[in-house]
């Protein structure tokens, strides 16, 4: 064979499995394109009619699959509040129960400056509903090679006047009470609550509160994916979804990217809870990071005794 024929072969070679290797990764553009779906509705804080679409539109992205409509009304600070959360199932061959979350409603008190959350709900809620399409993939015989994954979008995570107390976490203190109540909680091996991860400078918080294994078997992830140097250069604690569910024993972890736009003196906590959360500050390749760390963190989950 010529040298230049074999040099023409390799190449080809070496493009066919970079391809391969390209198609390995979590579909962050399609995330991405969800995102954007979702984050079109505009605000859809409870009671509005953005929050009546965004409930449409999760509904629509999981006909086929087995999808829970958790309805219920919360005692909040503004009165009684109609709330939905959705959870879909798929069913392993192992019986416990891997949860990955996210909220999807946005900000009440914001209601009237067109805040969208493109970042702050809408970028994982996209990441989720993605996510859906790698398990359903990976389903053979109608299960997954391991235990069964659950996704589910909580509402009513937001305050509708402070964050002291309890005016906030609606949805999931909800649905922590109700596993409790039939069973359920002793089965979920392991909670990962997603949260703010589309954030284009992504720099994931390592959250204090956290069940601490989780929290480094969610590192490992990152390390054994290529993406360590994304993951846990700052520390702190974040009151979020996943405490309902740590509260009542089970292991979870919040990962969220909490350092989110520039702090200045018109905007101390950055972008986050204002209208320049936009789909402009977020990006695909941020939620690939997110979707292939999430994906290995299920493998090492299905490792472990």
């Amino acid at each position: 064979m010529s040298r230049p024929r074999l040099l023409s072969i390799l190449l080809l070679l070496t493009l066919v499995a970079s391809a391969a290797s390209a198609q390995e990764h979590f579909r962050g553009d399609r995330a991405f394109e969800y995102a954007r779906q979702f984050v079109a509705i505009g605000p859809r804080w409870c009671l509005s009619p953005g929050h009546a679409k965004a409930e449409a539109f999760l509904r629509a992205q999981f006909r086929q699959d087995n999808l829970e409509e958790d309805a219920f009304t919360a005692n909040t600070a503004i009165g009684p509040v109609p709330m939905r959360n959705f959870i879909v199932r798929f069913p392993g061959t192992k019986p416990g129960i891997i949860v990955l979350a996210t909220h999807y409603e946005t900000n009440y008190p914001l209601r009237n400056i067109n805040f969208v959350g493109a970042n702050d709900g809408g970028s994982t809620t996209g990441l989720l509903i993605e996510m859906a399409s790698e398990l359903r993939a990976k389903m053979t015989a109608g299960k997954l090679d391991g235990e069964s994954v659950w996704l589910v979008f909580f509402d009513g995570e937001e305050a509708f006047q402070s964050w002291q107390g309890e005016d906030h976490t609606y949805g999931s203190r909800h649905l922590a009470a109700k596993w409790a109540q039939d069973g359920t909680l002793p089965r979920i091996r392991a909670f990962l609550l997603t949260d703010m991860l589309g954030d284009k400078d992504l720099d994931i918080m390592q959250d204090t509160t956290s069940t601490q294994w989780l929290s480094s078997l969610v590192g490992q992830a990152a390390r054994i994916t290529g993406y360590a140097r994304y993951f846990y250069k700052q520390q702190g604690a974040e009151g979020d979804d996943h405490d309902p569910f740590l509260q009542r024993g089970v292991p979870a972890v919040d990962i969220i990217d909490a350092d989110y736009g520039p702090h200045t003196m018109a905007t101390p906590d950055g972008w986050h809870h204002t209208a320049e959360d936009t789909m402009d500050k977020i990006s695909a390749r941020s939620l690939t990071i997110a979707g292939d760390v999430l994906l290995e963190s299920i493998h090492l989950l299905n490792q472990r005794p």
